[in-house]
């Protein structure tokens, strides 16, 4: 069942069908880099290109969107589409029945006419096939961010490739007050069959959206689309406790709606970079801490840093290399709420350079001389 125009999103990219998840982001990011708007200000063909790879990642990095797309094609990608409906009509259509999508609207004796919207609607979702509102799609962007901003919270300004309602024509696409005429697709009816077999099917115009009229003249500020592409600057707030591949939801920040629906949502996709000495475990961090020989044997307290400022910590004696201690609540913030992990330091034994001065190197035998057994004597295969 899919689509015959199924091959156009990959053709984008520049892969095949069975390219892997990596081939589609790596395709996606060697593109963006060379037709993005940054890159290219004020070049039309750039920015059509930089919209088209867009939406072609959008659909072939997400697995579900991908997979409905490669059945279905375009339909699949619609709001509300119900795949195993759609799977009970190709079955209709393989029993004798083969849709129809021509301009012949005079009624056949015998035949009724019923709305595509009434009979199939709900293989999209209710009203989901009608020209009222509807809520715009959701669009992604990637930002990258520091380790420590991930674990403590950060405020930042991105600039964003959005699609906005034109602000000219409201989104109808057309010229104001250059007058209207009949729609040559439904020949102003405002539908157009759908189907035909043992009942006869009618569904609303997509050019007109039922009107049965068009304008004279494309608005010529987005040439007919009724929309608009631009750069945004945007003041968002990436709460603690992030992970490398959190996505952080920017409500109404997505395309546009439809016929005054709402627009949709904005998720930043969050790449963090990794910190020199800090590494993360779920919501617990951990930390290699240098002591002195003294320090180990002897214990005592230091001082380390941890994401809120130093805190003093006790070296129990005799502690050794690797042993793990313990510092409650000062790992990452839990993102569902209340209550952070925790932060363990590992106690790594430091010994003077081979360059110590003569004093302590009386020192360091003196010390070998304290071992009461061979320590690799149980290092055996």
């Amino acid at each position: 069942m899919s689509s015959g125009s199924a091959e156009d999103l990959y053709a984008a990219l520049g892969v095949t069908r069975s390219a892997s998840a990596d081939d589609i982001k790596k395709a996606y990011r060697k593109l963006a880099r060379k037709y993005h708007p940054d890159v290219n200000p004020g070049n039309k063909v750039a920015e059509e290109k930089f919209k088209s790879i867009s939406r072609a990642h959008d659909v072939l990095s997400d697995p579900n969107k991908r997979k409905l797309y490669d059945e279905f094609g375009e339909a699949g990608l619609q709001a509300g589409f119900d795949p195993a409906r759609a799977r009970e009509y190709a079955a209709w259509q393989g029993r004798g029945t083969q849709a129809d999508f021509g301009d012949a609207f005079a009624q056949q004796p015998g035949t009724r006419y019923h709305s595509f919207e009434d009979v199939f609607g709900d293989i999209f979702g209710a009203g989901a096939a009608s020209s009222g509102p509807a809520r715009g799609s959701d669009a992604e962007h990637e930002v990258q961010i520091a380790f420590l901003d991930a674990v403590r919270g950060v405020s930042t300004t991105l600039s964003v490739e959005r699609t906005d309602t034109c602000s000219v024509c409201g989104g109808s696409g057309q010229q104001r007050g250059a007058g209207t005429r009949q729609c040559p697709e439904c020949g102003g009816r405002g539908q157009i069959r759908a189907a035909q077999g043992p009942m006869a099917f009618v569904r609303t115009c997509p050019r007109c959206n039922g009107a049965g009229e068009i304008g004279l003249q494309s608005c010529s500020a987005c040439g007919g689309g009724g929309q608009t592409r631009r750069t945004e600057r945007l003041a968002v707030r990436i709460p603690p406790g992030v992970d490398n591949g959190s996505r952080v939801r920017v409500a109404g920040k997505g395309g546009p709606g439809y016929g005054g629906g709402p627009p949709g949502d904005l998720y930043l996709a969050v790449r963090v970079t990794p910190h020199p000495l800090l590494e993360r475990r779920g919501d617990d961090l951990y930390l290699d801490v240098p002591v002195t020989v003294g320090e180990a044997a002897r214990g005592g307290q230091i001082t380390v840093p941890t994401p809120d400022g130093d805190v003093r910590v006790k070296i129990p004696p005799g502690s050794q290399s690797g042993r793990a201690l313990r510092v409650r609540g000062h790992g990452v913030p839990h993102r569902s709420g209340g209550g952070r992990g925790d932060l363990y330091l590992r106690v790594m034994i430091h010994v003077p350079d081979h360059g110590a001065p003569e004093r302590l190197k009386s020192a360091i035998d003196a010390i070998d001389a304290a071992y009461a057994s061979d320590l690799r004597a149980g290092l055996r295969f």
